[in-house]
């Protein structure tokens, strides 16, 4: 049967008879070829290099620098700039500059516990520590070109990438995981370490266990890519809010430890507190300035950086406001340089420029951490849904339909490739970062060539390693401040994500149970890990041990299946409470839910 019947020729309205089926439009046929990424034209470049529009446009910039004084300043919007939009070439240079700045951080601080000192840290020599940051930071921007350019896969409806703005960095989901895992490795003597003559216990560097994490990763990373295949409507509803919210709120918790660790002084063996040998003093007796852990001096540094992110939010501009966590470090670096509390030998000891495979490890698998990185990557491929909508809506593009769902399946991929790629380069698994959502929604602009020279900024950082070197610099209790905030907002992200819930009696005990095992291990570390010992010659049984150990010792880990069994199991219950209305579920399923949660992105609903 023909679709439509030609009009007749007589000059009555013409008649039409429809096939119902005709006419309805698989999820397969859409055309999706406009969301690849493609070459500039002749013409385009021309316009862009040649003019002084190309160049400049007719853009505010004074928007970017003008600061806001409360109860004075008015808001106002600046233009919006989408996906493919031109974009004037030097404000496409400063977008993607400050996106830059504001990505810097969450991709670095990983690098910089996971290679600090302590029995939870890899005790890195300063040119190992300023290689990872180095790596860090190029592995983010060749990754992100990835997702922002997305590849369709040949003769496939499947795609490579979202094609939105979305950079990428080493997601904090994976931070207790290494922690649990080297301190596990050290505990058997994998890693090695002694003791002085005052019996304090000193760690010796284990790049072996560097290799093992990654190459674990590397394997684990064929978790998501499988399950990147899979509709994301089914994702959603086998780890639902419930499960997300405790899980990411343990993570922030375990993370806060860590960074009120640093605040205090450091997290390596003067943490402990010892009353003689060298680590009387933090971060050793000898080093400018040594103080003891707790001292008011670390107090008062850490602080500065806190209070420095306050007063900008107040009074900074948007520009800031984008970039407020690392100014608020290189104040505190300022103030740290003058007072005498840091040296130069972490500048000294890095080379003028390096590149990926500068320094090698070698891979290898380390069973015990398997689960648990599984768990992780399930997670991160969760929270990625989230931030991927979060970033469909701030762009303007629909958070429905065949190309939404493209985009979602194209992001989890570029994921899961990332999560072995990352490996490859000798950096920990990235994904997708929330702080995207609140950058756009603050500036108004998606536009993907803000994207590409975000890219070139994070890979120019860590090309000339002497940039990442400041960061080691800088005394712990600077990072301390900072990282401490950083961490909170990821326990706010959590509770976010749970506050939509309806709070029957059946969330309330989900909910309860969980934290009572999560809370209770990140804590009180250890506190399980002592009812189950191997004495015996079974590498695997011993494996099998130490894998439910760092299970046991993981907070978020344990949580997070506590969580998915006893939503499974328990039945349903009407709500006792008033019924969610269509807003509330909408902001519940764009929630980011990420685990590198910006200050940002708790204003992105309000400020968009």
């Amino acid at each position: 049967m023909p679709e439509i019947t030609e009009a007749p020729e007589a000059k009555s309205s013409p008649v039409f008879i429809l096939d119902p089926h005709a006419n309805r439009t698989k999820e397969d046929d859409v055309d999706l070829s406009h969301t690849v990424g493609k070459l500039p034209s002749l013409q385009n470049l021309k316009e862009s290099f040649g003019t002084r529009h190309g160049w400049f446009g007719d853009y505010d910039y004074g928007f970017l620098c003008m600061p806001t004084l409360p109860g004075v300043s008015t808001s106002r919007a600046p233009p919006f700039f989408g996906l493919k939009d031109s974009l004037p070439l030097l404000l496409a240079t400063i977008m993607g500059f400050q996106h830059a700045l504001a990505m810097i951080a969450g991709v670095v601080t990983p690098a910089i516990i996971m290679s600090g000192s302590g029995s939870n840290g890899l005790n890195f020599t300063a040119e190992n520590r300023s290689q990872m940051i180095s790596t860090s930071l190029m592995a983010s921007g060749f990754l992100s070109l990835i997702q922002i350019t997305r590849f369709r896969l040949a003769k496939t409806r499947y795609y490579l990438g979202t094609g939105l703005l979305s950079v990428v960095g080493t997601s904090f989901i994976y931070l207790p995981v290494l922690q649990s895992s080297v301190s596990n490795m050290y505990a058997s003597g994998y890693c090695k370490s002694s003791f002085d003559e005052s019996g304090v216990q000193v760690f010796e560097p284990c790049p072996d266990a560097w290799g093992a994490f990654l190459g674990t990763c590397m394997v684990c990373s064929l978790l998501p890519i499988l399950l990147s295949f899979v509709p994301p409507r089914v994702l959603k509803k086998v780890f639902p809010p419930i499960v997300t919210g405790v899980t990411v709120m343990l993570i922030g918790v375990s993370l806060v430890t860590s960074g009120m660790q640093q605040w205090g002084g450091g997290s390596g063996s003067c943490a402990s507190m010892p009353t003689s040998g060298p680590y009387v003093d933090c971060p050793y007796v000898g080093a400018p300035n040594a103080a003891p852990w707790g001292d008011a001096r670390w107090i008062g540094l850490g602080f500065l950086v806190f209070f420095s992110i306050m007063v900008i939010e107040f009074f900074g501009s948007p520009f800031m406001k984008n970039a407020q966590v690392v100014i608020g470090l290189i104040i505190g670096m300022i103030v740290a340089v003058a007072c005498g509390y840091t040296t130069s030998d972490s500048i000294n000891a890095a080379p003028a420029a390096t590149f990926l495979w500068t320094t090698t490890y070698k891979l290898s698998i380390y069973p015990p951490a398997i689960i648990p990185l599984l768990i992780s990557y399930v997670l991160a491929m969760v929270e990625s849904i989230g931030d991927i909508t979060a970033s469909c809506e701030v762009s303007k593009l629909s958070v429905e339909g065949r190309e939404f769902e493209s985009r979602l399946q194209g992001g989890i991929f570029a994921d899961g490739i990332g999560g072995l790629l990352a490996p490859l380069m000798m950096n920990s698994p990235m994904s997708c970062y929330a702080q995207n959502n609140g950058i756009i929604s603050l500036t108004r602009c998606a536009n993907t060539l803000a994207g590409y020279m975000c890219c070139l900024f994070l890979i120019l950082m860590g090309i000339f390693s002497k940039f990442g070197a400041i960061f080691l610099t800088l005394p712990d209790p600077v990072l301390g401040g900072m990282t401490t905030f950083l961490f909170a907002s990821v326990v706010v992200s959590g509770i976010r994500i749970l506050s939509f819930l309806p709070w029957t009696r059946r969330e309330r005990f989900i909910v309860a149970a969980s934290l009572s095992l999560g809370l209770g291990t990140s804590l009180v570390p250890g506190v399980f890990t002592h009812m189950i010992n191997y004495q015996g010659n079974s590498s695997i049984v011993q494996s099998l041990v130490s894998s439910v150990n760092i299970i046991l010792d993981t907070g978020f880990a344990l949580g997070a299946i506590l969580s998915c069994v006893l939503n499974g199991l328990l039945p349903s219950n009407p709500p006792t409470s008033t019924k969610l209305d269509d807003k509330d579920i909408n902001e519940m399923q764009v929630e980011t839910q990420s685990t590198h949660r910006g200050p940002l992105d708790m204003k992105q609903q309000e400020e968009f």
